[in-house]
Order: C-alpha cells, then sequence, then structure tokens
C-alpha cells in the first residue's frame, strides 16, 4: 500500500464532501429562512453517516449548526 496516495485520495474525498455539504446546507438554510420554515437564529442538529466498502468503517458523526 502507497500512505502517499491513500492520504491523498482521502484527502480528495473529504474535500469534495466538505464542499458539496456545505453547499447543500446553506442552501437549505437560505431556503428555510426564506420561506419562514426558519427564523434564522436556531441551532440545527446535524448528522453524517460515514461507510466506507470494504473496510469496517460506519461512523455516525454528530454536530450542531447555529445561524446565529
Amino acid at each position: 500500500m502507497n500512505e502517499e496516495a491513500l492520504n491523498l485520495s482521502v484527502r480528495k474525498f473529504l474535500k469534495k464532501v466538505g464542499i458539496t455539504a456545505q453547499r447543500e446546507i446553506e442552501a437549505a438554510v437560505r431556503e428555510g429562512v426564506e420561506s419562514g420554515k426558519l427564523s434564522g437564529n436556531e441551532s440545527l442538529k446535524a448528522v453524517v453517516r460515514l461507510e466506507v466498502a470494504g473496510v469496517n468503517v460506519d461512523q455516525k458523526i454528530e454536530g450542531d449548526i447555529t445561524l446565529e
């Protein structure tokens, strides 16, 4: 196994995940505020599930997203 190749591949994947997640969350929050579903000062619970096929990775990551 090439450690450097693994590291670069994981970083590339995580960058893609991070950028995509940020865009989706921001768009959903904007839509929620515009529609009146959100007031804009909430703290939202967020959950991400990470799975990697072929290895024993099944991780749930939880956190809060504060709007103000």
